[in-house]
């Protein structure tokens, strides 16, 4: 597991600030787990907080656009896609990766990257946030949304 070396968390003061989580609804365990861990972080950092729940990871990225062009100032996409047998789950994860890469620098706006690409359901439920599991992968999603938000507004005054 990857979690070794993640940066420890430090409060975050995102007041004024508005965040969208962009969620997935497949597989509702852990997504649900993702989304759980999300808001908390955002409430921690005292947001204002919208949630908008998609079929999959794939519309995460235009509806996560949407949300930046009507006003958000960072989104959290959340997302599970648990390997197959065929080729989809790579058209699936490159899809969401290439796609919210793109949204954050098309509008100049943070996407806090919470999408899961798992070979399993197990990992899935180690990156959860979820009682027993390993890592906070929603957690660090929003928390990485709300710090690049903050540093934004730092260096662009113009930026919410």
């Amino acid at each position: 597991m990857a979690g070794t070396g993640i940066p420890t968390s430090t409060t975050l003061d995102g007041t004024g600030l508005k965040v969208t989580i962009v969620a997935g609804r497949w597989h509702d365990v852990i997504s649900n787990g993702l989304l759980a861990g999300a808001h908390r972080a955002l409430e921690e950092a005292n947001v204002e907080i919208t949630e908008i729940r998609v079929a999959g990871s794939f519309e995460l990225p235009v509806v996560s656009r949407a949300a930046l062009e009507a006003g958000a100032d960072a989104v959290v996409a959340l997302g599970v896609i648990i390997r197959g047998g065929t080729p989809h789950f790579e058209y699936v994860s490159d899809a969401a990766t290439s796609g919210l890469s793109q949204v954050s620098i098309l509008t100049g706006k943070p996407v806090g990257f919470g999408v899961l690409t798992l070979d399993d359901e197990a990992q899935g439920l180690d990156r959860a946030g979820l009682p027993g599991s390993k890592e906070d992968k929603g957690r660090e999603a929003a928390e990485a949304a709300v710090a690049t938000a903050l540093t934004l507004r730092a260096l662009l005054p113009e930026h919410p």
